[in-house]
C-alpha cells in the first residue's frame, strides 16, 4: 500500500526558507509523477509544484517559481521542496502527493484529481 508522508514545515520570517520532504513508501518510485499542492484557510487547494519520475518535466505554480524549487531522490524515496524567499501569502498547509498511473496514463500535473495517494499535510507559516 502507497503511504506519502510529509515533513518540514514551520514557523518563519517573511523572506526566510524552509525545505520539505515527502516520503513515498510501498510504490514504484522511480515510475510515479510526485506533486505539491498547498491550501490556505477558505482558499481551495492549489498546485505549487510538480516533478516526473525521471525530473525530465517541473512544473511550478507562477508565483512560486524562481523561488521554490522541487527534487527528486530516487534512491531514498524522497521528493524535496525547497521554499525560499517566502512570503506571507505562502503561509498554508502543504500536500505532497503522488500519481502512480501518469506512466502508462499520461502526465497531468495540475490536476488535482490525477493524484491518486496523498499526505496529511505538513503547515508552513510565514510571519510578516
Amino acid at each position: 500500500q502507497v503511504q506519502v508522508t510529509e515533513s518540514g514545515g514551520g514557523l518563519v520570517q517573511a523572506g526566510g526558507s524552509l525545505r520539505l520532504s515527502c516520503v513515498l513508501s510501498g510504490g514504484t518510485f522511480s515510475r510515479i509523477v510526485m506533486g505539491w499542492f498547498r491550501q490556505a484557510p477558505g482558499k481551495e487547494r492549489e498546485f505549487v509544484a510538480s516533478i516526473t519520475w525521471n525530473a525530465g518535466l517541473i512544473r511550478y505554480l507562477d508565483s512560486v517559481e524562481g523561488r521554490f524549487t522541487i527534487s527528486r531522490d530516487n534512491a531514498k524515496n524522497t521528493v524535496y521542496l525547497q521554499m525560499n524567499s517566502l512570503k506571507p501569502e505562502d503561509t498554508a498547509l502543504y500536500y505532497c502527493a503522488a500519481d502512480s498511473v501518469a506512466y502508462t496514463r499520461g502526465i497531468r500535473p495540475f490536476d488535482p484529481n490525477a493524484y491518486d495517494h496523498w499526505g496529511q499535510g505538513t503547515q508552513v507559516t510565514v510571519s510578516e
